[in-house]
């Protein structure tokens, strides 16, 4: 695994990030696109449609954009992470403390829900009093998942040798990776 002072050569051109719920994956992979120039398509908008139902066409869209030369996504969902991780040259894996990713998530969730924030494909985030309700409420889920990611990210050194791993551990490391990505090798 590599960390944030390991130099990527070459520069990334296929890479996914992962992590839980709340730690900015979103944001990382936008950053990520626009310093390398490559085109960001946010894989949470492909996989829900209207009524947060899976589109029937998720796979087929997954398998289209990640034949392209260069893209960025998030690593999700079962059904493609193991085509994501073959096709992909990097992996950003971004772990933060659970305490920030949980003042984020809760941050994040009540923003969205509170502004009315129309998500994907119409969706927005359910009323809050739904924590208590729906076992796969965000909330719930971002606490239920949090360690998922430190048995998933690992198994993929064996699994997908190629796959160039950047482990993140805090947002200044983030933010230097990124920063990093932004000044041409020399």
């Amino acid at each position: 695994m590599l960390s944030v002072d390991d130099l990527l050569d070459p520069a990334p051109r296929r890479v996914l990030v992962a992590g839980v719920s709340g730690v900015g994956k979103t944001t990382t992979a936008r950053r990520i696109a626009e310093v390398l120039g490559i085109r960001h398509t946010e894989i949470d908008a492909l996989f829900h449609g209207p009524g947060w139902e899976p589109r029937p066409t998720f796979v087929e869209d997954v398998d289209r954009f990640t034949r392209e030369d260069s893209w960025i996504t998030e690593w999700l969902y079962g059904p493609v992470r193991p085509m994501l991780a073959e096709r992909a040259d990097t992996l950003v894996w971004v772990d933060l403390p659970t305490r920030v990713m949980l003042r984020r998530l809760l941050r994040r969730t009540l923003r969205r829900r509170l502004g009315r924030e129309e998500l994907w494909n119409g969706n927005v985030e359910p009323p809050l009093w739904t924590f208590f309700t729906d076992r796969g409420h965000i909330l719930r889920w971002g606490i239920s998942t949090r360690n998922a990611m430190r048995e998933q990210v690992p198994a993929l050194e064996g699994s997908a040798p190629h796959l160039r791993i950047v482990h993140l551990r805090s947002q200044h490391e983030v933010d230097a990776f990124v920063e990093r990505l932004a000044r041409p090798a020399v």
